[in-house]
Formats: structure tokens, C-alpha cells, sequence
């Protein structure tokens, strides 16, 4: 009678082969001999091994859904090297899955020669009018693209990928060991091929079998309103073609905004210094303040002080998201004549005057400021 493979792993007759391998791996770390040193649990776990090679093979899967027994004398299949009743031959590939989830186990088979492409970055360096108001500015662009000659095959006009004979297409080679385990196979990529079953005996002459080559392009990007330094935007599958003509990865354009003349940028909001004279600010007046996009009059009121700041509302960056902008804040420096001649000196000491406010000069002897410098100097 024919073993029951499927009721030693746990599994139904309609599993999947991934359902196998963790019923399997469950099991192998159950009631493996170096776990469980209990003697029946050394016949289970020689049952298991058995039952997970039948049902890793699609042949062998294929007798016991028949009926029959691939491991038993005459049954169909031989357990292992060494032919009928040698037992299951254990492989160190299945015995690492057990016991460390699978990690060694994700490289098995051939490789596939085509691959997805990495992403790229480029650095686009704008000025503030451009991030506030947008702009589709034209790039060049210098990565891996789809070889035209094979169109990615790799391979030279009239010829075809081969079987690599080392490996036999498999992508591996394997070697069998003696260990305390018992007999195990390790498995390591094929030299040869490179782990992927197939060799190409007659490479493209334009990208030498990889499938791409390397050109120098020219694209326009669209910069959307209101992006900042330091922000990257996406274009779809524009960066390097993956190996064998894989799908492009991405390409990103890292944006960096050029400091400007006049206005210096804190989000969506602009900043600029305005000097007005000391009189100006005394009486006020009206000044023309050039934005980005228009010209705005701004009142400065009589008995401005300096570091007073005007604000602007709307007249900054617009928002990237949503609606409306920034403001503009324009910062006040006072001027103070630094010469007078002799008719100013004396209308300006005039108005201190009225205002009570007693003005000592400078040079008048007895002064404030000659008695402190006859202090340091030591005069009576």
C-alpha cells in the first residue's frame, strides 16, 4: 500500500508547492534529530524528508496522485541516490529552509537575465522665479536605454540563447558531502552561465550581450508652481533599463533654487530689506515695491521705526498644493545722514530744540563728551 505523503506533511492533495515547503519546514524543525533526540521522532523525521521529496517533484508528485509509491522497490522512483530503499536523500539546500526560513533557499534555479532597472537622480538648478510660478525646463540625461540592435535580447542578429552545459540549465552545480546530517548536496551559481541556465554564444555587437547600452538624452520636465528647494519630482521609468532590456527604474530631478538678488524665501513667504531716509520715516511716504510678478505701493507711516516690517499679503510663492500664496514681508532700515553741512546741522539742532531735546556737540569745550575725554586723559 502507498504511503500517504500528503497526511505526513499536513497538507491537501490540492497544495501548492509553497504550501509544501512550510508544512515541510514546519515539520523539519519539529523532529529533527539535533531538536528532538527522541528515537521516534527520528523515524518521523526521515517520513518527512521522504514525503517533501515525492511532493517537490512534480514527477514523483504525479505516481502517488496515480497511486503508487515513487520511493517504494518497483514503485516508479528510486529514493535518492543509490537507487530503491537507499531512504530520502536529504539536501543541505531543504535542511538550511528548514531552519533558517528559507533565506539561503531564494537564489535556487536559474536566474532571469532581465531584471528591473535602477532609479537615477539628477540635480536641476532653478531661479526663485521659476519655482514660484513654474516652468518646463529641458534636461540631458545620460543612462543605460534598451539596445535597438538585439532590442534587449542580448544576442546577435540569427542566433539564440544556449543551454549551458555546466549546469544543464539549471543555473547551479551541486556537490554532494558527508556530514553528522548524513549525506547532503550544497548547491552554488554556475561559473559558466552566472546562475542563469543559459549562455549567449554570439553576444550583440553593439551592447555585447547586456541587453542596453548607455546614451545621452534629451527630455523637458514640467516643474509645477511653488516647489522648493530640495524637492524631487518623479518621472516614470525615465532612469536606467534593467539588465537583458528590464523595465526602467525612475528618474528623479532634485530641485535647487539659486539664491536671488533681493527677495530670500521661508516657505511660501518672501522677504526683502527697503532703506528709507531717516526724514521718510519721520513723515512718511510712499514707496513702489517691485514683487515678483507686479509693482505694489506700500504707505510708510509717519514715525516709522527702524526694523519696522510691512507685510504684504499674497504677493509671496504660490502654495504647490492648493490654492492662493505666500506673503511678502518688506523689513525697514532707517538711513541716518552720516554728513550735514553747516545749514543742516543747524535746522536739525534747531527742530531737537523744540522738541526739548538738548543736543551737546562735540567740539564745544566743557562738553559732555570732552569731559569724559579729559577724565581718561587725566585733566582736571
Amino acid at each position: 500500500m502507498a504511503r500517504d505523503y500528503y497526511g505526513i506533511l499536513g497538507v491537501s492533495r490540492g497544495a501548492s508547492d509553497d504550501e509544501i515547503k512550510r508544512a515541510y519546514r514546519k515539520l523539519a524543525r519539529q523532529f529533527h534529530p539535533d531538536v528532538n533526540p527522541d528515537p521516534e521522532a527520528q523515524e518521523k523525521f526521515k517520513d518527512i524528508n521522504a514525503a517533501y521529496e515525492v511532493l517537490s517533484d512534480d514527477r514523483k508528485r504525479q505516481i502517488v496522485d496515480l497511486g503508487g509509491d515513487p520511493l517504494a522497490p518497483g514503485g516508479g522512483g528510486a529514493g535518492g541516490p543509490g537507487g530503491p530503499g537507499a531512504g530520502p536523500f536529504v539536501g543541505f539546500q531543504d535542511i538550511m529552509d528548514a531552519f533558517f526560513g528559507g533565506a539561503t533557499g531564494a537564489g535556487r534555479g536559474p536566474r532571469p537575465r532581465t531584471r528591473p532597472g535602477a532609479d537615477a537622480i539628477l540635480r536641476l538648478e532653478l531661479d526663485l522665479q521659476e519655482t514660484a510660478f513654474g516652468v518646463e525646463a529641458p534636461i540631458t540625461v545620460d543612462t543605460a536605454v534598451l539596445c535597438t540592435t538585439c532590442s534587449g535580447a542580448g544576442t546577435a542578429a540569427g542566433t539564440h540563447l544556449a543551454t549551458c552545459e555546466a549546469c544543464g540549465g539549471r543555473g547551479e552545480v551541486q556537490s554532494v558531502q558527508r556530514t553528522f546530517l548524513g549525506q547532503v548536496v550544497s548547491a552554488r551559481p554556475c561559473t559558466v552561465c552566472q546562475g542563469h541556465g543559459t549562455t549567449i554564444p554570439q553576444p550583440c555587437p553593439t551592447c555585447a550581450g547586456d541587453g542596453r547600452v548607455r546614451t545621452r538624452r534629451s527630455l523637458t520636465v514640467k516643474i509645477p508652481a511653488g516647489v522648493e528647494d530640495g524637492m524631487r519630482i518623479r518621472l516614470a521609468q525615465q532612469g536606467e533599463v534593467g539588465p537583458g532590456g528590464g523595465t526602467a527604474g525612475d528618474l528623479y530631478v532634485e530641485i535647487h533654487e539659486r539664491p536671488h538678488d533681493v527677495f530670500s524665501r521661508k516657505g511660501d513667504d518672501l522677504h526683502c530689506r527697503v532703506t528709507v531716509p531717516m526724514t521718510a520715516a519721520a513723515l512718511g511716504t510712499r514707496l513702489t515695491i517691485k514683487t515678483l510678478d507686479s509693482e505694489e505701493p506700500v504707505d510708510v507711516k509717519p514715525g516709522t521705526q527702524p526694523g519696522s516690517t510691512l507685510r504684504l499679503r499674497a504677493r509671496g510663492v504660490p502654495h504647490l498644493r492648493g490654492t492662493g500664496r505666500g506673503d511678502l514681508y518688506v523689513h525697514l532700515d532707517v538711513r541716518t545722514p552720516t554728513k550735514l553741512d553747516v545749514d543742516q546741522e543747524r535746522m536739525l539742532r534747531e527742530f531737537a530744540k523744540t522738541r526739548g531735546e538738548e543736543v551737546a556737540e562735540l567740539s564745544k569745550q566743557g562738553g559732555f563728551f570732552s569731559r569724559m575725554r579729559d577724565a581718561f586723559n587725566g585733566h582736571g
